[in-house]
């Protein structure tokens, strides 16, 4: 009769009857981490993803220059884009990924209480010197929440006269990217395309004025 509930003999195992559940609960499981794996990870069917297929191909290419001073290196795999990450230009006005498309970008997160950021300020400053231009640019953004006073007075002691001063004293820009699984801590650096795409992340300190860095940052860029 229709709407008769089967009933479970004595005899008969119970695992035929909760058998279809299992597997009804297993799909359904399964069915929501693919769509958090489309929606949320660029690379997959996601607009961001397609807009961010050209910087893949781009962050293959580095794989091979991934060694020396910048082993610790990772090509992006399924490059985010980053377009939407804000900070504080050096007027103090906000300013996005977005608004510097066309350049390729080497984001760095610093602040004066991490000893390996301030080691490595001296090379992004080099860095800058040698190599910025209108299509690249290093983009150091201080973390520090005390004001821009102590961090602009240690960057003047030790005559970093190249790097724009961006900063964010609220660490939202450490949250956006710890929230995609790319920060972990300080310094992080990200290399981003022109597109305001992933290339590649380098968790810890570098030497980015050696001729491994400038080898790697020059193959990040458009050959045009």
């Amino acid at each position: 009769m229709a709407g008769e509930h089967k009933m479970t003999t004595p005899n008969e195992p119970r695992a035929r009857t909760a058998k279809p559940l299992v597997l009804a609960s297993v799909a359904g499981i399964l069915a929501v981490i693919g769509a958090v794996y489309v929606i949320g990870v660029p690379g997959g069917n996601s607009p961001a993803g397609e807009s961010c297929k050209a910087s893949l191909e781009t962050a293959q290419t580095l794989k091979d220059l991934a060694k020396g001073e910048v082993a610790a290196f990772l090509p992006a795999q399924k490059p985010l884009s980053l377009s939407e990450l804000t900070f504080l230009a050096p007027d103090g006005s906000n300013v996005s990924i977005s608004q510097m498309k066309g350049k390729t970008l080497l984001v760095n997160l610093w602040a004066t209480w991490c000893a390996p950021c301030r080691k490595e300020m001296p090379a992004l400053d080099e860095l800058q010197k040698e190599m910025g231009s209108d299509k690249f640019e290093v983009v150091a953004v201080n973390l520090d929440r005390g004001g821009p006073e102590k961090p602009k007075a240690f960057l003047e002691e030790i005559g970093v006269a190249n790097l724009a001063y961006y900063s964010d004293a609220t660490n939202k820009v450490f949250n956006d990217l710890r929230s995609k699984a790319r920060a972990t801590g300080l310094p992080t650096t990200l290399l981003v395309s022109p597109e305001g795409c992933e290339l590649g992340t380098l968790y810890g300190p570098a030497e980015w004025a050696s001729p491994d860095a400038k080898a790697l940052i020059t193959a990040a860029q458009p050959k045009r």
